[in-house]
């Protein structure tokens, strides 16, 4: 038996919490793991680490939010089995990989994933490109503990270690996580991704594409995003600095700068205020057509 608390928060078992535990914690952290890659977030989360233990110790996981209700029972009854709270009770590693889910010919092995983080990737491709490099900003400045399980996920597409994805790397790591895309859907979410359009995805554009959304709806994300485009700190972010931002990313033209302010700017002063930069990072992907 182990006593020391050991490992990141988010993947510590209940018995660690109450310093007594053996070798069944890593078949706790393997589901914790597990439930990060089917929805793209940690199964029990909270803005502290003594929030995060509370959560762990007596909170139920949620298999009703978005991704869950698209994944096959058979899947939330291995994650479900791998994070029983009574150790006695949890799998085996042996008896995770006789599960109906993990066995060849099984449910994972035929039914595709809607991933939440593949879910994430489409919906960033239909994004504006203002909406875009304000995520990149806000995924710059997320420290590790918020993206521990996508930054795993780089690791494991980035095969060769390179530092970058490839269009046959995202192919290869999609098809692992269960999605049956076609070569043009892979294309278009690199492309998408891809936001300085070098032809590879570096790790920021990852975790910019990937990350959970729950992230824009804290205030000071966004306020540090907008200050980064207001820089002359007017409260507003005008046309030049739209300009100076939009080069400075290689993203675009006056005609994007147009297509942008348009689709931001509600009260048809030329300039985007916090209010409508914070309503557009909020708001559905799909904007609604404006009309003239």
């Amino acid at each position: 038996m182990y006593r020391d608390i050991v490992g990141s928060a988010y993947y510590v078992a209940p018995e660690v919490l109450r310093r007594s535990y053996g070798k069944e914690i890593d078949v706790w952290s393997a589901g914790v793991m597990l439930y990060i890659l089917l929805s793209g977030v940690p199964p029990f989360w909270a803005e502290t680490e003594k929030g995060i233990f509370d959560a762990i110790l007596h909170e139920e996981i949620d298999f009703e939010s978005q991704p869950w209700p698209s994944i096959s029972e058979s899947a939330k009854d291995l994650v479900r089995k791998m994070l029983a709270r009574d150790p006695k009770k949890r799998l085996t590693s042996g008896q995770v990989l006789q599960h109906p889910w993990l066995r060849e010919g099984g449910d994972a092995s035929d039914k595709p994933i809607d991933s939440a983080v593949l879910s994430r990737m489409k919906q960033f491709r239909a994004m504006n490109k203002l909406k875009k490099m304000a995520l990149k900003v806000i995924a710059s400045n997320l420290n590790e503990e918020e993206i521990k399980g996508l930054k795993q996920m780089f690791m494991n597409m980035d095969t060769d270690n390179s530092g970058t994805i490839t269009y046959e790397e995202l192919k290869a790591g999609l098809a692992k996580l269960g999605s049956k895309l076609s070569e043009a859907e892979v294309k278009q979410l690199m492309e998408a991704a891809d936001v300085d359009g070098n032809g590879s995805i570096d790790y920021v554009e990852f975790i910019t594409a990937t990350m959970h959304r729950h992230r824009l709806e804290r205030d000071e994300h966004l306020f540090k995003a907008f200050q980064y485009f207001d820089k002359d700190n007017s409260g507003f972010i005008t046309r030049d600095e739209l300009e100076a931002a939009l080069i400075e990313h290689e993203m675009g033209d006056t005609s994007t700068i147009k297509e942008i302010i348009s689709e931001v700017d509600t009260d048809n002063d030329g300039r985007i205020n916090y209010e409508e930069f914070c309503a557009m990072m909020r708001g559905g992907m799909q904007q609604p057509m404006r009309l003239k």
